[in-house]
């Protein structure tokens, strides 16, 4: 399977670190708005061919499926590109700046017949994967919580794109949707969306804390921070057991499952790299070569609702980016 790469940041390389260790994958072109910084990412990874422009890439008929880095605000005008050439997508998450911007693309990757997927490579953790199947199975009973964080101390400069609203910064879009995806993976769309943030003079969030309700009963409790190494953990507790993550919960190799009058059960999966991108990867592949436009595991309109429930989070907290009503 032939990949382009459009971007040249960190996450770029990580995942194309990633395509590179697998058999199936081949990263054949690179594009980026500097045509040095294409050529030096190329390079760096032996890429055959390197674009000065995202149009030239996203017109290079050698590639199955174009891969959307960059900061958010790039999103929707670099994956719409592409769709509108012809090419499949992953798009990275936050999927874009809003829900609007996301139900653009949605319609327009339907309206072409194309793969679209949002990269939240968490999804595709068989961890995660596994943790899903034993809540669905019943293992804790009904969710009645769910709690997940992620924060990072910086601190960040004022020039750092986190703190840019001009690249939709913030500790919510950048970090935040971790937690958030994770409760959408296990409550789906929330009822009640309640939340308080401190903002940074840039009027981008660094502190930010989330309350979602369910008609259920159920709750969720996140946050994200641009200011505070967080114990980046999650669990979910349920009315007869609860399932705790350890740092890293959203790249984790391992979870506890605990149940009354029983014995805490460990599960583990040793194979999972630092770096699971390549799973996201993996599951694109099968996907276009079944002829699916959709991946099950991460299907667009749940990448429309984590939008909404983001959309209402910002909205709870006074965040806008320009160009935003």
């Amino acid at each position: 399977m032939r990949w382009g790469v459009l971007a040249t940041g960190g996450i770029a390389a990580s995942f194309t670190a990633d395509l590179l260790k697998m058999p199936d994958a081949e990263v054949v072109a690179v594009g980026s708005r500097s045509l040095a910084s294409a050529k030096t990412f190329a390079d760096r990874f032996g890429i055959p061919r390197a674009y000065g422009s995202w149009t030239e890439l996203a017109d290079d008929e050698g590639i199955d499926i174009v891969y959307v880095a960059g900061p958010h605000s790039a999103h929707r005008p670099a994956a719409g590109l592409c769709l509108q050439a012809g090419r499949a997508v992953l798009c990275e998450k936050a999927f874009t700046v809003n829900a609007f911007e996301a139900r653009e693309l949605v319609d327009l990757a339907r309206h072409q017949g194309l793969f679209l997927m949002e990269a939240m490579w968490m999804y595709f953790n068989p961890v995660i994967q596994r943790m899903t199947e034993l809540v669905r199975d019943g293992a804790i009973g009904e969710i009645r919580t769910v709690h997940a964080d992620f924060g990072l101390g910086g601190p960040f400069p004022p020039e750092h794109r986190l703190r840019d609203p001009a690249q939709a910064g913030g500790a919510l879009l950048d970090l935040g949707v971790y937690p958030v995806s994770f409760a959408h993976l296990l409550l789906g769309e929330p009822d009640e969306v309640r939340a308080w943030a401190h903002l940074t003079p840039e009027g981008v969030d660094d502190n930010t804390g989330v309350l979602l309700g369910y008609d259920t009963g159920a709750l969720a409790l996140l946050s994200s921070s641009l200011s505070a190494d967080t114990a980046q953990t999650a669990s979910i507790t349920g009315s007869t057991g609860r399932i705790e993550f350890p740092r890293g919960f959203f790249n984790t190799d391992r979870f506890v499952l605990h149940r009354p009058d029983r014995d805490p059960e460990s599960f583990t999966d040793p194979a999972v790299p630092s770096h699971g991108l390549r799973y996201e990867a993996a599951e694109v592949m099968r996907c276009l070569r079944a002829g699916e436009l959709e991946s099950p595991f991460a299907p667009l309109d749940s990448s429309l609702a984590v939008m909404r429930t983001l959309d209402a989070i910002r909205d709870r907290i006074g965040v806008r980016y320009p160009g935003e009503a």
